[in-house]
This record gives C-alpha cells, structure tokens and sequence, in this order.
C-alpha cells in the first residue's frame, strides 16, 4: 500500500535570507510572481525543471528547498 505524502518548502525563508521579493525571484526563474506566492502557500507543486531553477537561482540544493512530508 502506498504512503500519501505531502510536499513542503521552504522557499518563503529562504528567498527572505536573501532579501529577495516575489517579484524579484520570479524575474530570476523565469516565471510569474503569483507562481513564487503558490509555491510559498503549498497551492502548488513545481515542476522538476522549475524546483532545479529556483535552487540554482537561490543557490541552494533541492532538498534544502523541497521536502516530502509523510501525512
């Protein structure tokens, strides 16, 4: 029997350490500010292209940015 997951993020921190906007980060991936604010409010689940983009841009790893959470 499968496990449901859920997935977590820590993009809000993050982009906060670096004293960055929605809009700015959004510049920086290639994508819509309302794209970072339903990331940050678990509204929606990236692409694998897009989670590896927002990594590189706020030069973390994936996994710093991304967690699957047992619920």
């Amino acid at each position: 029997m499968s496990e449901a997951y859920r997935l977590r993020n820590r993009l809000r921190v993050v982009r906060a350490e670096k004293d960055l906007s929605q809009e700015h980060l959004a510049a920086m991936a290639g994508v819509t500010r309302q794209t970072i604010s339903y990331i940050e409010n678990g509204q929606y689940a990236p692409s694998a292209k897009l989670a590896l983009i927002l990594a590189r841009v706020l030069e973390k790893k994936v996994e710093e940015l991304f967690q699957l959470e047992e619920m």
